[in-house]
């Protein structure tokens, strides 16, 4: 006998299906290349520096946000999630710290190329080793909050994943909310757009323009975005009044991240590309000794 589980409010069979397809689709496109990222970074000596250390750390966060799609998309077809409330306090926690860790890696990178580019000073080991560690405590730092009872995980509207819970908009939520976004968003996002426009006045200067210095920070606003719109949305608003179909587009955005990161940190990089090349075909090709030269 064929057990009967009740569809999401607002969801029809199709939508839960169809949203469970694309998160099955962004998971596995950004485990393979993530995958790739992190396989050449630890096989090729050559890539073995410590600017790729950051493009590496980022890959490392990407799969894990992928690891949480996955899973999201397992339950989406299952109709219900299967792993009860400690199942998804482990969900949101772990995609929280994915996803935190992603975006601070991001201007970690940007802060790293405006050196390489504006000021000519190469990133230590020393340096790289120790923003890493500091970065993946932190991101683990503001994602165990809500498990010590400061915001709380709860499940997507879709009811098949977990996330940061937006919908009682309460004191405790918006005094989470605020500072955790300050810290892990806007800070970030500061850090990108300044860092980029240095370059890109440094590049202008000297006529060469090595990378396309305003497509981070896109990617940035259009896969966070969304999403940090929703939860700011949901710190001044009753977030329940948006249908939840709506409510789903931001977080299938935001998991959209992982695959366009390895294009643009990694297959984007001509550095990186190379050694990529190398791991796959096990052909040496020459590039140029900046650790972080992009398209």
């Amino acid at each position: 006998m064929v057990t009967s589980y009740t569809l999401p409010e607002g969801f029809t069979d199709l939508d839960v299906f169809g949203l469970g397809t694309a998160l099955l689709v962004e998971g596995l496109l950004g485990f393979c290349l993530n995958g790739l990222t992190i396989l050449s970074f630890c096989k090729i000596h050559e890539l073995r520096t410590p600017s790729n250390f950051l493009v590496f750390s980022l890959a490392i966060a990407d799969i894990g946000i992928c690891m949480n799609a996955t899973i999201a998309a397992f339950s989406s077809f299952l109709r219900y999630w299967p792993y009860g409330s400690e199942g998804c306090q482990t969900h949101g926690f772990q995609g929280f710290v994915t996803a935190l860790a992603s975006i601070t890696f991001m201007a970690a990178i940007a802060w790293d190329r405006y050196h390489q580019y504006c000021t000519r000073t190469k990133l230590q080991w020393s340096t790289s080793i120790t923003m890493v560690t500091f970065l993946w405590l932190f991101a683990i730092f503001w994602s165990a909050m809500p498990l010590l009872g400061w915001g709380e995980y709860d499940y997507e509207p879709l009811r098949t994943c977990c996330t940061l819970d937006y919908t009682k908009g309460d004191r405790n939520f918006v005094s989470y909310l605020l500072p955790m976004a300050f810290f892990n968003f806007v800070i970030p996002f500061t850090i990108m757009l300044t860092s980029y426009q240095s370059v890109e006045k440094k590049f202008k200067k000297t006529g060469q323009n090595k990378f396309n210095t305003g497509l981070p920070v896109k990617t940035l606003l259009i896969c966070w975005g969304p999403y940090s719109l929703l939860c700011l949305y949901a710190a001044v608003e009753n977030a329940t009044v948006l249908s939840p179909k709506l409510r789903m587009i931001p977080a299938i955005l935001a998991k959209t991240s992982p695959a366009i990161n390895a294009f643009l940190y990694g297959l984007g990089n001509e550095n990186y590309r190379g050694g990529i090349w190398q791991f796959l075909t096990g052909q040496k090709i020459e590039v140029t000794q900046t650790d972080n030269k992009s398209k």
